[in-house]
């Protein structure tokens, strides 16, 4: 199986980072290959291999670490290319100023993706983590949860595969509708956090549940 991650942002950086132990021949894309080989040699990732966009978008399963805002008009570009692949969506519909949210009550980022791409498969995963996170992800001996939703039974297992192994704790988030409070999770943590002298490393972690990584 192939995989690739789009974007070299910072959660883009962090995502291939602890995506590539588990995903050999991970691949980096951007808008242009000079981009991703030059973030790739900046962390010292020489097991990734850098791409174009095109390139990357070959891969079975991609995940996007685009900002809300750009996500749709990429999907709507590259529409027929993402048609029949698994498209992991991280995004949280956000505002400028991370003060509310541009989708209303009811609404999603990840559902918002499915209906711009009917014949992709869209898994979200991911919303509640930031980037911090992602660099040391272990805190104080508890690794983070990280959902993974989907409305495509398949999709969303073959993520929990690809996932399984990682420093996180990766659990069945269900269907793609529980994304609508999925993302305003994390504008609450984001608060928290800011407000309690510690953003942006924050994520949630459920108690009450077995220290597994990953859901079988």
């Amino acid at each position: 199986m192939k995989v690739s991650v789009i974007g070299t942002g910072r959660m883009g950086g962090g995502l291939v980072r602890v995506l590539a132990p588990v995903a050999p021949g991970l691949t980096w894309g951007s808008r242009t290959v000079e981009k991703a080989r030059s973030c790739a040699e900046e962390r010292g990732l020489a097991d990734v291999r850098p791409a174009g966009m095109e390139e990357a978008l070959a891969a079975d399963v991609i995940v996007h670490a685009l900002w809300f805002k750009d996500v749709i008009p990429w999907a709507a570009q590259y529409e027929e290319s993402l048609a029949g692949k698994i498209l992991v969506d991280i995004a949280n519909p956000f505002t400028a100023d991370f003060t509310d949210f541009t989708l209303g009550w009811g609404q999603s980022a990840a559902e918002r993706l499915q209906a711009a791409l009917p014949r992709t498969r869209i898994v979200g995963a991911f919303k509640n983590t930031f980037w911090r996170v992602l660099e040391r992800p272990v805190h104080e001996g508890l690794t983070s949860d990280v959902f993974v939703t989907s409305d495509d039974e398949e999709a969303k297992r073959t993520v929990l595969h690809l996932l399984r192994g990682l420093p996180f704790r990766v659990m069945d988030g269900g269907l793609l509708r529980n994304n609508r409070t999925i993302e305003r999770m994390t504008l609450f943590e984001r608060e928290l956090a800011m407000r309690n002298g510690h953003y942006p490393y924050v994520s949630w972690r459920l108690f009450g549940r077995e220290n597994d990584s990953s859901d079988k």
